[in-house]
């Protein structure tokens, strides 16, 4: 898909954190391999410490706390929205969907659109196609867009593979009509026939969780997890986002007259620091425009990685200038997709941090 939207903005961004921190020197003892070989890993890989939400904690109540903090301190009110878009791999419920829980919990009316959309990596890219898409009929409205995972709750402690990477946060961002009419380019690629290489097998209707899924086990490699757990094939990710981001990239460039020293930032999603590098690398884009430091500070956040990676490197600085991007993700489904994206002015930017 290749479209071309107009006269929308993001107006604010927020960043809603679980203040618990897993340091990766800690976490070495619960891997079956020598701490050495293991330590090697957070110099390539970019690991540090991530986030981890609390195992009674869920993605709407980090929602219902960061939009109750908005509303409480300005940002927005609420007879201003019109849509909450849920963006997320981690339902509270089959049914209700967060979004419905959302609109309650924060008092919004029976009139505001509640959607959920199931999607991981390129979650930020679809909900703000979603966004778009909706506000040509919410005239003055505007939408609550909100991305958010707790994937720690889904991955064996004892994957080497898999934990060490993956980090919980939620991003809230308000998304409006703008009077101006910038153009937005938008281009997003779906691969279904690969959707086995980041899968979490039992949970659904196909398998569902039972005791046998739950048993742990030695996949062969020294990790250990069981069928509840999501795992992702790092080598066919790599391998997928080296062959199929950069001939993207290039296209969109070319489609769009722009070139890569026209950007003023490359806003990618965060697998880790090594895949970054050499997608960088791959495709010709200056490593000073593309921030690669969200997985070492906070872990792999998912779709939630592109909205935190600009609130945590960019900052009050989005609330001052307008910054030209280019916006990137490429995971589960598996899928893939740009943006070109004037981002700032805008009236809000902030991190916080929640004892959810």
């Amino acid at each position: 898909m290749e479209t071309v939207f107009k006269g929308k903005k993001i107006s604010s961004m927020l960043g809603i954190l679980p203040e618990t921190i897993g340091l990766f020197d800690d976490e070495v003892d619960n891997y079956s391999f020598p701490s050495k070989q293991t330590m090697r890993l957070k110099k390539i890989m970019g690991y540090s410490q991530h986030r981890l939400a609390k195992e009674t904690s869920t993605v709407s109540d980090f929602a219902v706390y960061g939009l109750n903090y908005m509303l409480e301190n300005g940002w927005i009110q609420k007879d201003e929205i019109g849509a909450v878009i849920t963006l997320t791999l981690c339902p509270d419920y089959f049914v209700p969907h967060i979004s419905n829980i959302v609109q309650a919990k924060c008092g919004l009316g029976t009139d505001v659109i509640c959607m959920d959309i199931a999607q991981g990596c390129c979650g930020f890219l679809v909900g703000l196609m979603q966004s778009f898409m909706l506000l040509e009929h919410l005239d003055d409205k505007k939408v609550v867009l909100i991305n958010g995972d707790i994937l720690s709750h889904k991955i064996s402690k004892r994957d080497r593979n898999d934990f060490p990477l993956v980090g919980d946060a939620t991003t809230i961002t308000l998304v409006e009509n703008s009077t101006l009419n910038d153009s937005i380019y938008y281009e997003m690629h779906t691969d279904g026939s690969r959707g086995e290489a980041l899968k979490i097998p039992a949970g659904g209707f196909r398998m569902p969780c039972t005791p046998e899924t739950a048993a742990m086990k030695d996949q062969g490699d020294g990790n250990f997890r069981s069928l509840d757990h999501m795992h992702m094939d790092g080598s066919s990710v790599f391998n997928f986002v080296q062959t199929e981001v950069p001939p993207m990239l290039e296209h969109a460039f070319q489609k769009n007259r722009k070139t890569v020293d026209e950007m003023d930032y490359f806003l990618f999603h965060q697998p880790n620091k090594f895949m970054l590098q050499k997608l960088a690398e791959k495709a010709g884009l200056p490593a000073e425009k593309l921030p690669m430091n969200l997985v070492e500070n906070f872990g792999n956040p998912s779709g939630a990685s592109i909205p935190l990676t600009a609130i945590y490197n960019l900052g009050d600085e989005l609330t001052k200038k307008v910054y030209r991007c280019c916006l990137s993700a490429f995971g589960s489904g598996l899928a893939w997709g740009v943006m070109f994206m004037e981002i700032g002015m805008l009236e809000h930017c902030e991190l916080i941090e929640t004892e959810l």
